[in-house]
């Protein structure tokens, strides 16, 4: 399977979170490429592709710097009907924008016509997990889920 991590990131937690999850997928066997998603086109997305897409938010409720560009593609979005991704989210349950940046752009990729494979996890840094500790099985169970397909 195809898979291509994108990762909207302010201070570089999304960006390290994704490493460990491309090197836990890797081991599994899967070939897995990561982008950031100021690095990406919404016309360049591949619907032959599974994409997880993990984001923080920043200040208030806002999408991290590294996810604005794309946010900002995505006005002209193409039809991205085929697109299969999921939504992990990074926060602190202590704000009332808790998560809101992963909402925006689950948001954004349905609005186009993309599909949401499981609902969107998201973690709590104010929580006892460590973020890894959520991430590992929601990608696990994003990928069992298309292959189960």
């Amino acid at each position: 399977m195809d898979v291509t991590i994108l990762y909207g990131t302010e201070t570089g937690n999304a960006e390290m979170l994704c490493e460990d999850i491309q090197a836990a997928l890797e081991d599994a066997g899967h070939d897995i490429l990561m982008e950031n998603l100021s690095d990406v086109n919404p016309t360049d997305l591949d619907i032959a592709r599974v994409y997880l897409v993990v984001c923080s938010t920043y200040g208030d409720g806002e999408l991290p710097a590294s996810a604005k560009p794309f946010a900002e593609a995505m006005k002209d979005a193409p039809d991205l009907n085929g697109l299969r991704f999921g939504v992990f989210g990074l926060g602190d349950r202590e704000y009332e924008t808790f998560n809101l940046g992963s909402k925006q752009i689950e948001e954004m990729l349905i609005g186009a016509g993309a599909t949401l494979i499981t609902e969107r996890v998201t973690h709590d840094a104010s929580g006892s997990d460590m973020a890894e500790d959520v991430a590992l099985p929601w990608a696990e169970t994003v990928l069992a889920t298309v292959e189960a397909e």
